[in-house]
């Protein structure tokens, strides 16, 4: 079978594609698993700069998982924890990414869908997207991991008040809980996301880097420890440092080389 998780490349820039667009994107087990392979391989790629994660088409980024498997993916408690140890992998490979992650945003960004999108960096959306975790009127319960992701990202009290409603929230809701981070005209979408990944793409890799880790870091109630600390004066010592410094003093645009 084809997989339906697309990975494009245009220089530093890689676009990541949930391809399912006759079913709105909506999550099958081989695409959980394809997508966190791809994760995992991206981040490892030390010539890239940024990722793209979207949904092919216009009508949706994701509208969750397919219902339709639930009958032999997920009919009972064995087989939903065999399930879950996929899609928490590839939540983890989403999380863990070195590289920063701009989520382009049409339509429907629900269940499954939100979550993957919780766990980018930027999320940019259109004005006719729509947002939330309806699993509830399934009887079904969200996995720590992914309720952890929506809570790391807008909240507890948001994180409860959309799974104990089960209502969705319009673009502009969504932005004010926190669950996006940029509303834009829904034929502006693909522009806008393109513009901040390339704009991402430019700033000296290991500085985004770095930053995306000591975020994730400081997560944990634990200080970072000194050897962590220390890595904060390691761009000190990067070809990119001087080259963003000598740019500063000329007055022109740095063209970081990534080392």
């Amino acid at each position: 079978m084809q997989t339906q998780i697309t990975v494009e490349r245009e220089d530093t820039v890689a676009t990541v594609t949930l391809n399912n667009p006759e079913k709105m994107n909506v999550l099958t087990l081989a695409m959980w698993r394809d997508l966190g392979t791809a994760m995992s391989a991206l981040s490892a790629d030390d010539t890239l700069r940024c990722i793209v994660l979207r949904g092919a088409g216009h009508k949706a980024f994701a509208a969750g998982a397919d219902i339709r498997e639930f009958a032999t993916a997920r009919s009972n408690k064995d087989e939903a924890r065999e399930y879950a140890q996929v899609t928490s992998h590839t939540m983890e490979a989403i999380a863990q990414c070195r590289h920063p992650v701009v989520a382009m945003i049409h339509g429907a960004c629900v269940g499954g869908g939100l979550e993957i999108a919780s766990l980018c960096d930027i999320r940019i959306c259109g004005e006719s997207s729509r947002f939330g975790a309806p699993i509830g009127q399934l009887g079904l319960t969200m996995s720590y991991d992914e309720l952890g992701a929506v809570i790391a990202l807008a909240g507890r009290a948001v994180a409860l008040e959309m799974l104990l409603e089960g209502r969705i929230y319009s673009a502009q809701e969504a932005y004010a809980k926190g669950l996006v981070s940029r509303v834009v005209a829904d034929d502006a979408v693909e522009t806008e996301t393109l513009a901040t990944a390339r704009r991402v793409s430019r700033g000296a890799p290991f500085v985004a880097r770095w930053h995306k880790a000591a975020a994730r870091r400081l997560a944990d109630p634990a200080p970072p420890g000194a050897a962590e600390i220390e890595t904060s004066f390691d761009c000190f010592d990067t070809e990119d440092f001087r080259i963003g410094v000598a740019a500063f003093e000329a007055k022109t645009k740095p063209v970081f080389k990534g080392r």
